[in-house]
């Protein structure tokens, strides 16, 4: 921008991850941020059927776009061909970031990624059509890799990319791995919370110990499946000890049942809630059994919340937790790993209040208060625009 006052950017963001969850949190704030400075977005994302957001969205004249179907087409009856045939929606795909990049003339394209590859069909148009545009990856895993013949144009397209955000260093460092490339322009954004910052929880009503999992119900991923099993180990049914499920996903009415032929008496399901503050009003600590992730909101705002994190040291957990000192982390993403960390946590619960204050305190030294703001430099910072 060499210090020039700037004219209005025409932005588009591409979203490539099929449901609405926390990894949509970052973009949709950016966006909203964007627009409410008058800058002209464009949002396009499969399933675009969030109703609150669209409507905030629409309050702020940013254009939404439905990724799935054909820009002449209707999108149900593309999503019923595509059932049938997945060519047809990766087609669909296809045609539609063709059909908004020429109808938005974008000076800058933010392709966001629910995990780090997951984008790969989007980010081919976006390299063909020598357009300026960054990367978003909000989870990068060990097991999932890219397949041999993805790799020429992921390569070309992270490597022409003007930025590429993780959530976590070891995202990062993973991408760089997996791609087998050094990405010199990638940094490191944290993701818009939902709890306050100026203020925390009060501490709970006495009574059994209550834990919340805040996670999409998606056990591959984020583990509950092992939480159950040490949940129905002998000394922890023996021990005064709640855990909430707070999430949705296609897996709940399995951990449910799972939770049930297990016998498992001090757990309840308690769907999506939008209201986080009062997640954490009535529970004492976060536990999180993940087996991939980036930075789980969950972890920040609990932190940001004086509770304690008892989590698997995956992803970008061990960049903001001290182990013993404001949470607890297990050797491994596995049973015995978690068993140790909340066996260790339980013996310290006497100190969990004390360990809650400073999480809330080194977790603000870490995340900023508005992170959307840094993405949103970045993106005016590279825009083509003329003055």
């Amino acid at each position: 921008m060499d210090g020039v006052e700037q004219p209005t950017a025409r932005v588009l963001i591409i979203s490539s991850n099929p449901t609405w969850g926390g990894s949509e949190e970052l973009w949709f704030a950016a966006a909203t941020s964007l627009a409410g400075s008058g800058h002209c977005v464009t949002a396009m994302k499969p399933n675009m059927d969030d109703p609150h957001r669209l409507a905030e969205l629409h309050r702020l004249g940013v254009k939404a776009l439905d990724g799935n179907g054909l820009p002449f087409l209707p999108s149900a009856l593309v999503n019923r061909a595509a059932g049938y045939a997945p060519l047809v929606g990766a087609v669909a795909r296809g045609a539609r970031v063709r059909h908004a990049l020429r109808a938005t003339r974008p000076d800058f394209t933010l392709l966001s990624q629910g995990g780090n590859f997951d984008g790969g069909l989007e980010l081919s148009k976006l390299l063909r059509s020598g357009g300026r545009y960054g990367i978003l990856c909000q989870q990068a895993g060990e097991f999932y890799w890219p397949v041999d013949r993805s790799l020429p144009h992921l390569r070309a397209g992270f490597q022409t990319a003007r930025f590429v955000a993780f959530v976590s260093e070891h995202n990062w460092r993973l991408t760089e791995e997996q791609l087998g490339i050094a990405l010199p322009q990638g940094v490191v954004v944290r993701n818009p919370f939902k709890v306050p910052w100026d203020t925390v929880s009060p501490w709970p009503a006495e009574g059994p110990l209550r834990l919340a999992c805040v996670a999409r119900l998606n056990p591959p991923e984020k583990g509950q499946d092992m939480l159950l099993r040490v949940l129905a180990r002998p000394k922890w049914r023996s021990r005064e000890l709640q855990v909430s499920f707070f999430g949705e996903g296609e897996y709940r009415r399995g951990l449910e049942a799972m939770a049930s032929y297990l016998q498992i008496e001090s757990v309840r399901f308690c769907g999506y809630s939008n209201d986080v503050p009062s997640i954490w009003n009535d529970h004492h600590a976060l536990v999180l059994p993940s087996r991939c992730e980036g930075l789980p909101l969950a972890i920040v705002e609990a932190m940001l919340s004086a509770r304690v994190p008892i989590v698997t040291p995956v992803a970008g957990a061990p960049e903001v937790i001290q182990d013993g000192i404001d949470g607890f982390l297990a050797s491994s993403p596995t049973e015995d790993g978690l068993d140790d960390a909340l066996e260790r946590a339980w013996s310290a619960r006497a100190n969990w209040r004390d360990m809650g204050t400073r999480a809330a305190e080194n977790i603000r030294k870490k995340v900023p208060p508005h992170p959307e703001e840094e993405l949103v430099s970045m993106i005016l910072a590279n825009c083509r625009r003329k003055p």
